[in-house]
């Protein structure tokens, strides 16, 4: 983004309010000009701008040009989250070996930009990948591999009493998470149902029959860990854990299953992610956890996964045909990833079912 590219009309008056924000909440900056704004599209959960700002604390000396980024609640979303969720978990990884942007502030107050929104610093460097992109790595997929799983394994194995989210979020029985999660998803596809989804139904009341043991840990869920919520630069280096709107506590095969799902995985769903292959980043998650990947454990969370991932789905298909929110990756990820979720559930039953007769 060229600092010096005139900000586009629709968010010139954004600009100005964000100004006057940040000057009203920097007690040592008297100026807050922003230089250049920009949308980030992708995500669908908030709004997401870059910004570039001048911060002066003296008129007569040069100041400070600093890369902010501000997230501001949608008038619709794909998922419904709350922005201090996002933001207290960049605050609680912050400064460890998962490496998060700053989190700055978080504004509830909808005078200054409408919507409740958060702020934080920018990360200079890297980039975020598609996950549909057939290569998106090369080389450096084994390299990134690594500290894919690493820091999952780090995330999985924190301490949520240390790190303060336990004072923050819903701590679930060991033995209750399993509950809480598939009842929280089967209430999305019951609340944003355009039609009947029979395979999803399916799904839902197998994970039922059968439930899995209590988890071994209460964990830190990031919710939505996988390609495309990470940055990496160029010499195959993470640079930020991104997307933490979905975080929760509870047990730490649930993120290590949707990291697995074959969804994330353009060509091959043996490799997750397009890094490296599954049994090899499941040995990393469990090194760096210091926790176990129960095989029959985790293939319920897998099927927990793809049923999550169509509550996501059928959701963007209803704020998009309701016309809440127009953004396209509503619309194709109602069409595209609900057709693929389908199938890849509906292929595990064939397999259950032909196994029990």
């Amino acid at each position: 983004m060229s600092e010096t590219q005139p900000l586009e009309p629709a968010l010139v008056d954004l600009a100005a309010r964000f100004g006057d924000y940040l000057e009203a909440h920097m007690p040592d900056v008297t100026t807050a000009d922003v230089e250049a704004m920009e949308r980030i599209h992708g995500g669908a959960s908030r709004e997401t701008f870059r910004v570039k700002v001048h911060l002066r604390t003296d008129p007569t000396k040069p100041g400070e040009h600093r890369g902010l980024i501000l997230r501001r609640d949608p008038v619709g979303s794909l998922i419904d989250t709350d922005r201090d969720v996002e933001f207290n978990a960049y605050r609680a990884f912050f400064d460890t070996t998962v490496p998060v942007p700053e989190a700055l502030f978080l504004e509830m107050d909808t005078k200054w930009l409408d919507r409740p929104f958060f702020v934080m610093s920018e990360i200079p460097t890297g980039e975020a990948q598609s996950p549909f992109a057939p290569d998106p790595y090369g080389e450096l997929a084994p390299k990134l591999g690594e500290q894919f799983w690493r820091h999952l394994g780090t995330i999985s194995g924190a301490d949520p009493h240390a790190n303060g989210l336990a004072e923050k979020m819903e701590a679930p029985a060991l033995d209750a998470c399993w509950q809480k999660e598939l009842a929280y998803w089967e209430g999305v596809i019951d609340g944003d149902q355009l039609e009947p989804h029979p395979i999803a139904r399916a799904a839902i009341r197998k994970l039922r029959r059968s439930p899995p043991p209590p988890a071994q840990k209460l964990s830190v869920i990031h919710g939505d860990y996988r390609i495309g919520n990470f940055m990496s630069d160029e010499q195959g280096d993470f640079t930020a854990v991104l997307d933490w709107e979905m975080c929760h506590l509870g047990d730490p095969l649930e993120d290590l299953a949707w990291a697995l799902d074959p969804i994330w995985a353009a060509t091959d769903p043996n490799v997750p992610a397009s890094l490296i292959n599954r049994d090899e980043g499941i040995a990393l998650w469990e090194k760096s956890s210091g926790l176990k990947a129960d095989p029959a454990a985790l293939a319920w969370w897998e099927l927990f996964s793809n049923v999550k991932g169509l509550g996501i789905w059928i959701s963007s298909s209803h704020e998009y045909a309701t016309g809440d929110n127009k953004d396209p990756i509503l619309a194709f990820s109602g069409l595209f990833c609900t057709a693929k979720h389908n199938e890849i559930v509906a292929a595990k039953l064939l397999k259950s079912f032909e196994e029990a007769h």
